[in-house]
């Protein structure tokens, strides 16, 4: 599996750019919304990205962050949904916007994304409903903190935003979930 890539960027298309490794050259799919995040042509970066093998090909797609790289795994891991198709969401959605539509249920926002009707639309909010959030608490904040998470989510803050904001205030796990919302908040407007 390859993880991550650093490279220096000798050419860029609407939603790829090609990598000099070395000795080697590889092209990565990214999310179109993404290209002027990662870099400039002659710029050294790092990709986060998923390697997909499918029986004709084998495909390196590319996330500024961790975190959309977990919604992009997230996205194809539901029936229907191929890399393309996912690809197209967080080229349409950041991270944050990306759970935002699904916590609200918003089938219109998804049916926006060429590809997605509103069958698939409430595919993916149904099957990424919690999915996320509880990705994101278990790894490292437990469980006692996925109402915060899910809450200020909601309220249209980052993933890493909130986590950092839950983890500075994780010591509070013992007040009521409005204490604990409002120390988070703390955390992220000081």
């Amino acid at each position: 599996m390859i993880t991550n890539v650093r490279g220096k960027i000798i050419k860029i298309g609407v939603d790829w750019m090609d990598l000099d490794l070395g000795p080697v050259g590889v092209r990565i799919n990214v999310p179109s919304s993404s290209i002027t995040e990662l870099g400039r042509i002659g710029e050294t970066i790092t990709v986060f990205t998923s390697f997909q093998v499918r029986e004709d090909s084998m495909t390196l797609y590319g996330f500024e962050s961790e975190e959309s790289k977990a919604s992009f795994e997230s996205l194809i891991s539901i029936n229907g949904i191929g890399p393309r198709l996912g690809l197209a969401v967080l080229s349409m959605f950041s991270v944050s916007d990306l759970m935002h539509a699904v916590n609200t249920e918003d089938q219109l926002a998804f049916s926006k994304v060429p590809g997605v009707g509103k069958k698939t639309a409430g595919r993916i909010i149904l099957e990424l409903k919690g999915q996320l959030t509880q990705e994101l608490s278990e790894s490292d904040l437990g469980e006692s903190h996925t109402e915060v998470i899910e809450a200020l989510t909601a309220l249209g803050y980052s993933f890493s935003e909130v986590k950092e904001a839950v983890r500075l205030s994780a010591s509070s796990s013992d007040l009521p979930m409005e204490e604990r919302i409002r120390s988070a908040l703390e955390h992220l407007s000081g």
